[in-house]
This record gives C-alpha cells, structure tokens and sequence, in this order.
C-alpha cells in the first residue's frame, strides 16, 4: 500500500490574492499612493486609495461616513483624528474600524513595514471589537486599542 502523501502547509502564490471575505483597507491620502498600498497588496490586502475616491481638498468629516458605510478600514497617520469632535463623530456614526500610525514622520517604506507587521494583529481586532473603533498601529507594528464604541459614544454623545 502506498503512503499518503501529505499537503504541504505552506501558502501557494495564490494565497496573497486577497479573499472575498478580507477587509478592504482605505488609505488615507497623508500615507501617500504607491508604497504603502503595495505592500499591502502584495500582502494579499485589498486596496482603495483616497484619490481614486475624493478629491484631495475633501475634508476627513465628509469622506469618514462613506468609508465606515462600505465597510472599508481605516488606515491614516493622521493623529488628530481620533481628537477632532466632528471626526471622532462621523467615525462613531459610521461604524468604522480606524488604525493610526503614530510613527511622526515616517518615510513610505517605514509605514508599509509597520502596517504590513500589523496585519495579523489587525485582522484580529476586527474579530474580536465591534465597531467603531480606534486603534494605534506603533512604528514597530504594535497595535493598541485607543478606544472602543462605548468610550467613543461617552466622548460624544
């Protein structure tokens, strides 16, 4: 009788096409148009870019509720968003997942590294939290829970 022959356990190439039950991850404009995303695609991430969306002037409180509204996850280092009320408000209505790089100035590889070692953890808040939510993703890849629906809804409502 032959032996079986054991699967490998190693991903094909066909395991970093994204899948149709991943996050669709949003690119704030100030994480630039080329590097970022394409580290992350190449990490099997589906992709939308600000600039394919809005126009580059649109102010963050019109474009948050049409990210939050398709489902999309926020990816941006722009820190003061998580402290403007009008945003912090459009990401609570919107139901939108938000991770923010607090890596000061940060050339584009730095942030793909950072975003692309997060990932895993990524993947694991937007299982376990509801949204909205806010969380850090630290230079080194570190994700941190900012704030929940409940301490976002207190600040707000």
């Amino acid at each position: 009788m032959a032996a079986k022959r054991r699967k490998s356990r190693k991903g094909s190439a066909a395991s970093s096409r994204p899948r149709d039950d991943e996050p669709v991850f949003f690119l704030d404009r100030c994480l630039g148009r080329n590097i970022v995303s394409e580290a992350l695609r190449q990490a099997g991430c589906r992709v939308e870019l600000h600039d394919d969306h809005f126009d580059q002037d649109t102010p963050d409180q019109d474009w948050l509720p049409q990210v939050g509204g398709r489902g999309w996850v926020l990816l941006t280092q722009d820190k003061a968003i998580r402290k403007n009320q009008l945003e912090v408000t459009q990401i609570l209505k919107s139901s939108l997942a938000a991770f923010i790089l607090t890596g000061g100035s940060m050339k584009g590889e730095e942030m793909a590294k950072a975003f692309v070692t997060a990932l895993p953890t990524v993947r694991r808040f937007l299982k376990k939290f509801n949204r909205p939510f806010i969380a850090t993703v630290s230079a080194s890849g570190t994700v941190s829970l900012v704030q929940t629906y409940s301490q976002i809804a207190r600040r707000v409502l």
